[in-house]
């Protein structure tokens, strides 16, 4: 059977579809149609034609009583199934291992799913004591170093508007719980890298998180180092960065992100 040819129209379509749910994701927030007018230029009944087909598939939502869009749960769970899919294959689960017995302390790889944080794939290392991270749980982004990393190489205007909408809830007495602050933590970290992180979720561990880029230079996930604040003092933090951010571009280039 030969393959059903696109045509031009439909093509056309699917390409307005994908603009409208990316214009959506850009935003922590919903949308209204005029600002999805202004930004894609479409008229108003396409655009209303085009949203009703995005949400009976279930990849949009209406917000109750207003005008507004978001992301719906489909979509998000398609987006997190794909990049656990990607995860479960044995060369990004094996560069993953690579740096753990090269460093000798547990790493992770994350993603953030709309403010918070989420770890997808986890090696630990086999000395005691050992950080024991369980996947799939949400943590706040503000307190992980992947996290950090992740919000730190996103798009600043992104970057900004999660940040502000972040409850910026303290763990430990060295949790950021400052907004400003936040801000000026970020920028540190894109300054430098990678991000540290000095016992803010958890007393007594520190980490080092740096981020997996795509080839515009955004993070799409971060891949962080985790171990106690005895074995790994903060003076020898960079030389665990180094090393992790050789292997986030191994990462990166397994998904074909990287060149």
């Amino acid at each position: 059977m030969k393959p059903q040819k696109v045509t031009k129209g439909a093509g056309s379509t699917l390409k307005k579809a994908l603009e409208i749910v990316e214009a959506i994701l850009e935003q922590p927030q919903s949308i209204g149609m005029p600002d999805l007018i202004d930004r894609l230029g479409m008229s108003r009944q396409s655009l209303h034609r085009l949203i009703l087909q995005l949400e009976e598939l279930g990849l949009i939502v209406k917000v109750p009583n207003r005008d507004r869009f978001a992301i719906g749960a489909r979509l998000s769970k398609l987006a997190f199934n794909t990049i656990q899919s990607a995860n479960q294959g044995a060369p990004i689960l094996a560069t993953i291992q690579k740096v753990v017995e090269d460093i000798g302390e547990s790493c992770t790889l994350g993603v953030i799913a709309g403010r918070e944080y989420v770890y997808i794939e986890r090696v630990e290392c086999n000395r005691e004591p050992g950080i024991h991270i369980i996947t799939g749980p949400k943590l706040p982004a503000h307190i992980t170093s992947g996290g950090k990393a992740m919000l730190a190489f996103l798009p600043e205007k992104l970057r900004a508007r999660i940040v502000e909408t972040l409850d910026l809830v303290p763990f430990t007495k060295q949790t950021i719980i400052n907004h400003d602050e936040l801000m000026a933590e970020l920028n540190a970290i894109r300054e430098r890298g990678y991000a540290i992180g000095n016992q803010e979720y958890s007393e007594g561990i520190h980490g080092v998180g740096v981020p997996v880029l795509s080839p515009d230079g955004f993070a799409v996930a971060s891949l962080a180092m985790h171990a106690p604040a005895h074995r790994v003092p903060l003076d020898d933090i960079p030389q665990y960065a180094e090393k992790l951010q050789v292997t986030a571009k191994r990462l990166a280039d397994l998904w074909d992100m990287g060149t």
